[in-house]
């Protein structure tokens, strides 16, 4: 579990995160939404120890992030796996090379363990025959699979996704879901999602944190936000015609 407790982040004057006080539980998605320019970016980055902050704390299964030792916050990076909003692979290497670069960076693996273990990990996002393509080869979702492929190599104990369907279609979006949804359960992963996308939310939101303005302004489950009576999360949540009537099916379904 990633437990956070009134997390505070400035730029200079600008006060972005005023407080958060959530937990990320594992074994769960973890859905941290809202609109640009709410703090998502910021939390993340600050989850991930990119960014310092002013006060407040983040802890790793009870231990302060704060208080860990250079080795000890290397030993928690190898334990984290990400994926980035544009897939951030290498260009100059193979899918099986950018796969195989966290066992070479934080392992001590030789050769034919990590081709092993990358044949392993290729092989649970159906990209068995994949490994000497470049990624200019492969499609977007092809490229947010070998994405995910790398963030789990390592066997993480989280996992860390920023927008993972930017920029795909619709259906591919839902594999991707399905696929991160699949790998958290599977493996019983915390897995903690940056998204404004309410297709994801409703898919997978084990777990829902909801910002506005560097605040925390609602968190519950996919089943539970169809009931708030919250202005600023219904505003977000139902701003397009289909999800007033997905609401309003649910809600006569439920009376």
């Amino acid at each position: 579990m990633i437990e956070v407790k009134d997390l505070h982040k400035s730029f200079g004057d600008a006060h972005i995160l005023k407080g958060i006080t959530t937990s990320f539980e594992k074994g769960k998605t973890n859905l941290i939404i809202g609109q640009s320019g709410s703090g998502k970016t910021v939390f993340l980055k600050c989850l991930l120890g990119l960014f310092d902050y002013e006060s407040g704390s983040i802890s790793y299964e009870g231990k302060l992030f704060k208080t860990l030792s250079n080795d000890q916050r290397r030993e928690l990076r190898a334990e984290i796996g990400m994926v980035f909003q544009g897939s951030a692979l290498f260009d100059s290497m193979t899918i099986a090379e950018n796969v195989m670069f966290p066992l070479r960076m934080f392992t001590k693996q030789s050769k034919s363990e990590m081709e092993d273990r990358v044949n392993v990990v290729l092989n649970r996002v159906n990209l068995e025959n994949a490994h000497h393509k470049m990624p200019s080869e492969a499609s977007g979702g092809m490229q947010k699979r070998v994405a995910i492929a790398r963030a789990i190599v390592n066997n993480p104990k989280y996992l860390f996704c920023d927008e993972p369907n930017s920029g795909l279609d619709p259906k591919t979006a839902i594999v991707i879901d399905n696929l991160i949804q699949e790998i958290t359960d599977e493996f019983n992963i915390t897995t903690v999602i940056n998204s404004h996308d309410m297709n994801s939310v409703m898919e997978i939101g084990e777990k829902i944190v909801f910002l506005k303005d560097g605040l925390k302004a609602w968190e519950g489950s996919k089943e539970t936000i169809f009931k708030t009576d919250n202005e600023v999360v219904t505003d977000f949540v139902y701003s397009s015609e289909l999800f007033k009537k997905v609401r309003k099916m649910y809600i006569e379904e439920n009376l």
